[in-house]
């Protein structure tokens, strides 16, 4: 590996790391070198353990919490960095709950934003401020291309996911100049579970493939370089950025 791209001597923490794009860049990060911890809402991680380990991965260490309490991960994240240092922060814990906008619940939309958003300002919050202490550091979150566009019957996801790029750059407007790297990746159609039902709707399957100029659906693997990438010394000048992995489809 060229050396800009290690992550040899690295403590990485990704969030919802239990399967999907987490679980991928979890294994991907072991591959660069990196030691693990993973934030998770369960402790079922055994697949993701095990990859790690397959991919000659360092120590992996596991945290539980509920994303959809804030306080409680910001809690469990100001604990942890008070005996680990952590280099690079993955935010990738997400969920979504599909529903026309007339008949989103006030409990549905708190949820995602609690979710996607909240607990990603909690978990940020800490391990960034200890960041700019120490003059290093690369946070990096799962935007969706719904940071971009306003998509169909997911108006909490697509509201959250703007945010989430927002907050990107305001972050790296002030903690650049203290060596913090903050940048998101905005995942294209991946396979994962958050996108079965699309999968499970031919036309709309069919549809959102043929507009994709890669011809294909994403996987969860296609992340990895881009997270290898944004954590590693050769993105140390990337800063505030918006990464769209997605076969091409802005560009339609």
């Amino acid at each position: 590996m060229t050396p800009g791209f290690s992550l040899r001597g690295r403590t990485a923490l990704v969030t919802g790391a239990r399967r999907g794009i987490g679980a991928a860049i979890a294994a991907g990060y072991a591959a660069a070198g990196a030691d693990l911890i993973l934030l998770a809402r369960d402790a079922a991680l055994e697949d993701t353990l095990e990859a790690i380990k397959l991919n000659g991965g360092g120590e992996a260490t596991l945290i539980t919490a509920d994303f959809a309490d804030p306080a409680e991960v910001g809690a469990v994240a100001t604990a942890l960095i008070r005996d680990r240092q952590v280099d690079i922060l993955v935010n990738n814990a997400g969920t979504i709950r599909r529903a026309p906008a007339a008949e989103t619940t006030p409990d549905d939309w708190q949820h995602v934003i609690d979710v996607n958003l909240n607990s990603t300002w909690a978990v940020t919050r800490p391990i960034g401020v200890a960041m700019v202490a120490r003059g290093n550091g690369k946070i990096i979150t799962i935007a969706s291309l719904l940071s971009f566009q306003g998509g169909i019957t997911v108006p909490a996801y697509t509201a959250s996911k703007h945010a989430v790029a927002g907050l990107t750059k305001a972050l790296a407007n002030e903690w650049g100049a203290s060596g913090v790297q903050v940048n998101a990746i905005a995942p294209g159609y991946i396979s994962t579970d958050n996108t079965t039902d699309l999968r499970a709707d031919g036309e709309r399957e069919a549809a959102i493939r043929e507009r994709i100029p890669a011809g294909r659906w994403g996987r969860p693997d296609d992340l990895v370089g881009a997270a290898v990438f944004l954590g590693s010394a050769a993105s140390d000048y990337v800063n505030g950025h918006v990464l769209a992995v997605d076969g091409g489809w802005l560009a339609r």
